[in-house]
């Protein structure tokens, strides 16, 4: 009897620990099956009002109807992107926290460095959209098309300066790609922000200045600004008589100002999956699509994999850049 109780006390022992063994593995999988089923946050790293800004509200606002689940952006500017790219490596690894990040996480690693990798520490989701530069000058410049501007800087070099919204962006990395490529000599003069950038481009302060569709297209339309060229590998709706840098004869010069969305590394596959799918049915959604494509900016939401394929591309061609140009950031 004694031994028939004692038995019955491991079986009931070894049932309750291979229980707690299974209870302990299923959360994940139910937590992946039942994603989301709370409130998500999008970490931005850069300050409100900014075009990442307003591309993430746009995608939460589209994305939390189709998830079901309300979506908060965060900014979380600084330190060129690492502040907010920390943030989220730190973050549970449960696809409620998603980066939305920028063109400067494929340009740090060759400037910087960083205290994580890139590659291993994230995952990607979608390259949500492509943002390209726009190289704008004042009206009253005496060159109308870029021809006629890189004549004039060939012919009066160190004269022409070009503007950016801060070392290692676009416009920073675009003007040094053109001194490369075009073999001309211009002064960088990097700026706080896209906003001081253009107001002292329109008082004539500056020569010029690779813009971002935002924060440039409304002075062209205005007539306040002249676009000489543009850096994607087709013309912008929005701009259809200004051409690109590529057939202008400069092969494979392009810049875009990428947003694209990533995960701690070890999330759930199913919730990466899930996630990728808001984001294509979001910029699916005509309302979204339009209002992306009027401000010149095109949508993309290409898979994980595509995305980081193309992740690749940035990080080496910029590393090639900073090395050829010797790029120092202070």
């Amino acid at each position: 009897m004694h031994k028939n109780l004692l038995s019955m006390r491991r079986r009931q022992m070894l049932l309750a620990a291979t229980g707690g063994a299974f209870s302990a593995a299923l959360p994940l999988t139910v937590r992946a099956q039942d994603y989301p089923n709370r409130s998500i946050r999008i970490i931005v790293p850069s300050a409100p009002g900014g075009g990442a800004d307003s591309n993430s509200r746009t995608m939460a606002a589209a994305m939390s109807q189709i998830l079901g689940q309300s979506i908060v952006v965060e900014n979380k500017p600084g330190g060129s992107g690492i502040i907010s790219d920390m943030a989220v490596i730190q973050s549970k690894p449960d696809g409620y926290t998603v980066l939305m990040e920028i063109f400067s996480f494929a340009v740090n690693p060759a400037l910087r460095k960083l205290p994580f990798d890139p590659v291993k520490d994230l995952a990607p989701v979608s390259q949500v959209l492509n943002m390209a530069n726009v190289l704008v000058v004042p009206v009253s410049a005496p060159y109308q098309n870029l021809q006629e501007f890189l004549a004039y800087a060939r012919a009066n070099p160190g004269k022409l300066t070009y503007a950016s919204y801060g070392n290692g962006g676009t416009s920073h990395l675009a003007g040094e790609m053109l001194a490369r490529d075009a073999k001309i000599d211009w002064l960088h003069v990097p700026y706080k922000g896209g906003a001081p950038a253009v107001a002292d481009l329109l008082a004539g302060q500056v020569s010029a200045y690779f813009a971002n569709p935002i924060s440039g297209i409304p002075f062209v339309k205005s007539g306040r600004l002249r676009a000489l060229a543009v850096t994607s590998r087709k013309r912008l709706e929005v701009l259809p008589d200004v051409p690109t840098f590529i057939e202008s004869g400069f092969k494979d010069f392009e810049v875009v100002e990428w947003n694209g969305m990533l995960v701690p590394a070890q999330t759930p596959p199913e919730v990466i999956n899930r996630l990728h799918a808001a984001v294509v049915e979001a910029l699916k959604d005509p309302e979204v699509h339009e209002r992306l494509v009027r401000a010149g900016i095109e949508p993309v939401g290409n898979t994980p994999q595509e995305f980081a394929a193309f992740l690749q591309e940035q990080f080496n061609r910029w590393d090639v850049l900073v090395k050829s140009n010797n790029i120092r950031v202070e």
